[in-house]
């Protein structure tokens, strides 16, 4: 149990608090405002769980740390994070209650909630399809290596995520646009790297070979 797997599953024990601190109100203010403290503790727990993501691998690299149990959780821990993160804030009012700071320059909160839960969605689809590929093509003793695509498609989930927690802080009169923008964004880059993922090793997964 070196440092690296230990950040990874320090990572997993982030999950659960950051989705408790998404979804429900720990800090409730006495005059019925939103729980603003709870949110930004949901924040600082997702960034402070995503820069893990970082020294992880970085570490293990650096110093020959790179195992097995790594090499299986690390990635495992990435999703549940990022798909931990999205459908809990799907079910919290939280980013979709304009209340009061409603205006006709906000993007529509129905909008942004369906558009964040089907952005959610085709996230959800294209991590279960790249899984089952790698699982596959391991058969033929080929390691899908992560690639910029792959990269760039974490990141822009990890943006969008930190978009909806912080937006309604930072623009709560002109709110949705830029979290409308990052999921927009998250959606191609994960279909994007998907595809080129199923492309690069359709080879193994064609029956007809």
């Amino acid at each position: 149990m070196n440092t690296p797997n230990k950040l990874t599953l320090f990572r997993i024990c982030c999950i659960p608090v950051f989705i408790l601190l998404a979804v429900y109100d720990f800090f409730p203010f006495d005059d019925g405002a939103v729980d603003w403290c709870s949110r930004l503790s949901a924040f600082a727990v997702f960034v402070v769980a995503s820069l893990t993501d970082f020294l992880d691998g970085h570490i293990a690299r650096k110093r020959g740390l790179v195992t097995d149990f790594g090499k299986f959780m690390d990635p495992l821990a990435d999703k549940f994070l990022v798909l931990g993160a999205l459908f809990s804030l799907c079910v919290s009012s939280y980013a979709f209650d304009y209340g009061s700071a409603y205006a006709g320059g906000c993007v529509p909160p129905e909008l942004l909630r369906q558009a964040y839960f089907w952005g959610a969605v085709v996230v959800l689809f294209r991590e279960l399809a790249v899984t089952s590929m790698r699982l596959v093509v391991a058969k033929s003793g080929v390691v899908v290596a992560a690639n910029l695509l792959g990269k760039i498609k974490t990141n822009t989930q990890i943006i969008c995520v930190c978009a909806l927690l912080i937006e309604p802080i930072l623009l709560p009169f002109c709110r949705g646009w830029f979290s409308l923008a990052t999921v927009v964004v998250m959606s191609f880059f994960t279909v994007w790297s998907g595809v080129n993922y199923l492309r690069s090793y359709w080879k193994y997964l064609d029956p007809k070979k």
